[in-house]
């Protein structure tokens, strides 16, 4: 029988025939110690404790063979197999970096095979389920399998990674009570709070669903701030967006084409951030395919605003730039016009030497364009950017403020 104890009380109870099993066999990528034994060896490793689990034993020797070998014995001892892969990019993606590319390569070509075996295997499998942050094309990681659906558009699934307004009130209420009184704010400020924080995340640009680890970090620290980042900072995108001199992502108009540009020697910096979570879709016009992304939420936009910064600017620290920024805030509202000048030639003097050598006009228009956008989270702000200079356009409750940048050959450079 299957484990109906484990969904009671959930839909699932009532409306599955529990009378019907099938064996599984799981594999998290995560868990694997492939960067220590090889990939191979790490493959063989994992099949050969599920072999043990479900008391088989297999008399092939490599990871391509073992793998045939466990799903035909399996399947004609207890039926056909539920298979389950998490993370299946993971191998590539930890190598990505320049200096780790042919490492990279390898196991691609591995992976490849190991997903190959399923090609022939449709009597052997009753399903086939594989989770991951990037979509490689088929081309060059399911070359040899071609009756994959991906769902992560489909908007019969769009609420299934997050929590949605509804659920969040439903499930949560307890949690949601604690921290109104921890925090003393009424639960519509809260909500309010909750949903410019964590919400925002969308794959069909209609249904709006919460990141489960920032929300389930703030409901259990009861406070606001970035949970999901402090996991681990995004240093390769961060390369990335610098090689290109590229910083504007906000509002990108792509198609399904474009996000299916995802390959080791093609890697576009759209579809990256847009697979690796850091932009979400915005919008989505249904007759022509093209959807419009964004940051999802107060908790990325900050975040990404304040690694960029740092990067450009040549502060690796990564301790002061919010506070900058909020200095700058302060200063507009203030009416201080000779500390905003002060804060943000201080920015522009930061620049690596590189910078002005080689009169690289972009890192200077880049660092503004963040600066602005990030100072964007507090007040109204725009910038604008054309050859030469860059307009940045401040609106507080009272005052207009308009910028003029221009490029200048030496460090002598001044708002």
């Amino acid at each position: 029988m299957g484990n109906k104890a484990v969904f009671e009380g959930l839909w699932i109870e009532n409306n599955w025939d529990w009378s019907k099993t099938n064996p599984v066999i799981h594999f998290s990528f995560d868990d694997m110690s492939y960067k220590q034994l090889g990939l191979e060896a790490a493959i063989v490793n994992e099949l050969g404790r599920w072999a043990k689990h479900h008391k088989i034993r297999l008399t092939k020797t490599d990871y391509k063979s073992q793998f045939k070998e466990i799903l035909e014995k399996l399947s004609k001892k207890r039926g056909k197999v539920i298979l389950l892969i998490d993370e299946y990019d993971k191998p590539i993606l930890d190598f990505l970096e320049k200096d780790e590319i042919e490492q990279c390569k390898i196991n691609r070509d591995v992976l490849r095979e190991f997903y190959g075996v399923l090609k022939n295997s449709d009597e052997l499998i009753e399903l086939v389920f594989i989770t991951g942050i990037s979509k490689f094309s088929k081309v060059s990681l399911f070359s040899h399998l071609n009756n994959l659906d991906d769902i992560t558009l489909k908007p019969k699934y769009a609420a299934l990674a997050g929590y949605t307004q509804a659920e969040l009130e439903l499930y949560f209420d307890d949690y949601l009570t604690s921290c109104t009184e921890r925090m003393q704010i009424s639960r519509e400020t809260l909500l309010a709070q909750m949903k410019i924080w964590y919400n925002g995340y969308s794959w069909d640009g209609q249904t709006l669903v919460y990141n489960p680890f920032g929300t389930l970090n703030f409901l259990s620290n009861q406070a606001f701030f970035n949970h999901w980042f402090s996991t681990g900072s995004p240093n390769f995108l961060i390369k990335k967006m610098r090689s290109m001199t590229f910083y504007d992502v906000e509002n990108s108009v792509v198609n399904n084409r474009i996000l299916d540009k995802y390959d080791i020697d093609n890697l576009s910096l759209i579809p990256l951030l847009f697979q690796t979570g850091y932009l979400t879709v915005k919008s989505m016009d249904i007759m022509t395919g093209e959807m419009v992304l964004d940051y999802p939420n107060k908790e990325v936009r900050e975040s990404m605003y304040e690694f960029l910064i740092d990067d450009v600017s040549n502060n690796p620290q990564r301790v002061h730039t919010g506070l900058t920024i909020m200095d700058l805030n302060r200063a507009f509202v203030a009416k201080d016009l000779e500390k905003v000048k002060n804060i943000l030639n201080s920015l522009l003097a930061d620049l690596p030497d590189e910078a002005f050598l080689k009169q690289t006009e972009g890192l200077f228009h880049g660092l503004i364009h963040l600066v602005f956008s990030y100072l964007g989270v507090f007040v109204n702000s725009e910038v604008h950017s054309s050859r030469g200079h860059a307009d940045a356009v401040v609106q507080t409750q009272t005052d207009v403020y308009i910028f003029e940048f221009k490029f200048n050959k030496n460090r002598s450079t001044r708002a």
